[in-house]
């Protein structure tokens, strides 16, 4: 299994552009924790609590820390992929309707592309990208 940032139609990957604005030992940390759902094999059931948990039907969380901060990333399976839809920090006891809005739009938009005929692979980021 791999997990992989979502990137949207310009190319823009949401999570990643979230870690990459926190303190360098803050991303090390959320980087080494998303990589647990890398270690998984295709038939492993998932990530178990406390790790990850499920947030609505096969909508997850992968539940990240650093020190007393409470991150958590929304993820979904495809196939032989971890697709990171959203990230933010936690301050409430649940997941947020509206982040959870956000990781479904973000889940559709990625099978659209994905089921498209012919399919389109995502373009590279950056603006001058080919």
């Amino acid at each position: 299994m791999q997990a992989v940032y979502y990137r949207d139609i310009r190319g823009v990957e949401p999570v990643n552009a979230f870690i990459d604005e926190l303190p360098p030992r803050v991303q090390a940390s959320l980087d080494l924790q998303i990589d647990r759902l890398n270690m998984l094999d295709d038939s492993d059931p998932p990530l178990p609590f406390p790790h990850s948990s499920q947030v609505d039907g096969e909508l997850r969380e992968l539940r990240c820390h650093y020190g007393r901060r409470l991150f958590r990333v929304l993820y979904r399976r495809s196939s032989s992929l971890f697709v990171l839809l959203h990230i933010f920090e936690k301050t409430t006891t649940t997941v947020p309707a509206a982040d959870k809005a956000v990781a479904r739009s973000r889940w559709d938009d990625f099978k659209f592309r994905m089921d498209e005929r012919p399919r389109r692979p995502p373009r590279a980021a950056g603006r001058d990208a080919p």
